[in-house]
């Protein structure tokens, strides 16, 4: 075309007819269209292939998609009912443990209610027969005086006696008058003064049971510290010390507290090894479980293992006995130990010092009629 119109621009007007009659623009017009047909060709041949290849594409996606939703499907399925067997599992467990709680609760009821007459039964024979040992145990003191001031009329009836008519007088006569008699009258006093001390402690024991507890915070290294102050003159006068910790706090009724550690700390100042100043150290902590641990611990005499029981007991003693009580001091204290809800070990070795462990419930709840921890 460009040859052409500069043919006829130049004014060969015939030769460029001539080239246009010629044929060769339409040739070279039908190459480009077959180059371009070709083109197409190829181009519809790529697209329709991209075309196939993005729809197996799509259909992969899709199966997979379905696949995961059918997954998702069966999981969720599955899930709810683990979800639902478990919440049943939960539920029949917690119906089961209910009603095993119900009929442990009955149980302890029923077995606390027991309890509780017995020990109120224990404590009443023990309170009357207290008393009904006491009147015997009086008249057999007046009459112990009575027999003494017999012995002396008689002692001096035979006096008077020796100094009119000696030969009428028996050595005999005068030693039974003047030292069996008295002899006697010595061990019937002191078996009844033993006796008098046992059914005061008995009654003592008697009382305490049946107290109401009235629980407030202690203070407990104060309340310690004063129980140690009043046994200080005995402690120094030996070189001895009593050590009171930092203690913590307790819930509990005051005048049971103050006899149980009185007791515990009078015992350790009365046991102490002869060789050695006495040593007490009073400390405690709370526990992981909620209690309150305190410890006693002493370098005294110690207790040998197998009196390790034996000297809760009532009226039981161990060791050497040069020192004055009838065995009910700790017997008293375990007892009140476990009336406030605790428990009290002991970890002890002989000749080489004792340690009473006591362990209470932070807070002591009694009922309002019975006055019994709960």
């Amino acid at each position: 075309m460009d040859h052409t119109i500069d043919l006829t621009r130049t004014g060969r007007i015939g030769e460029a007819v001539s080239q246009i009659r010629s044929g060769q623009g339409k040739a070279l017009m039908d190459a480009m269209r077959i180059e371009l047909t070709a083109i197409d060709a190829v181009e519809a041949r790529r697209l329709a292939e991209r075309t196939r290849q993005s729809e197996r594409a799509s259909a992969v996606t899709v199966s997979v998609n379905a696949l995961a939703a059918l997954l998702i499907l069966i999981l969720a399925g599955i899930s709810v009912w683990l979800v639902r067997r478990y919440v049943d599992e939960i539920e029949s467990a917690r119906m089961e443990l209910d009603r095993l709680n119900a009929g442990l609760e009955n149980q302890v009821r029923d077995r606390t209610a027991e309890l509780t007459r017995a020990n109120e039964e224990i404590q009443r024979f023990a309170y009357i027969v207290s008393h009904d040992l006491r009147a015997p145990l009086v008249n057999i003191m007046g009459y112990t005086s009575e027999l003494e001031q017999v012995g002396k009329i008689f002692d001096h009836q035979l006096t008077t006696l020796a100094e009119r008519h000696p030969e009428d007088i028996e050595p005999e006569a005068i030693r039974a008058v003047r030292e069996d008699v008295p002899e006697a009258v010595g061990f019937i006093r002191a078996s009844t003064a033993k006796m008098d001390r046992l059914i005061n402690a008995i009654l003592k024991l008697s009382r305490e049971g049946r107290r109401a507890l009235a629980p407030e915070v202690l203070p407990m290294t104060a309340v310690v510290q004063s129980i140690a102050d009043s046994l200080h003159h005995q402690v120094v006068e030996n070189g001895g010390e009593i050590v009171v910790r930092d203690l913590p706090t307790l819930e509990s009724d005051r005048l049971s507290i103050e006899q149980i550690f009185g007791n515990l700390l009078d015992n350790a100042v009365k046991y102490q090894q002869p060789d050695r100043p006495i040593r007490i150290v009073v400390d405690g902590e709370l526990t992981d479980d909620g209690r309150v641990h305190y410890r006693i611990t002493d370098n005294g005499r110690g207790v040998s293992a197998r009196d390790h029981e034996r000297i809760f007991e009532l009226f039981r003693r161990a060791g050497k006995q040069d020192q004055p009580g009838e065995g009910l001091g700790l017997a008293f204290v375990r007892n009140s130990v476990r009336r406030l809800g605790g428990v009290m070990e002991l970890e002890s070795e002989l000749g080489q010092g004792s340690t009473f462990h006591l362990k209470f419930p932070t807070r002591l709840i009694v009922s309002g009629d019975a006055g019994d921890r709960l």
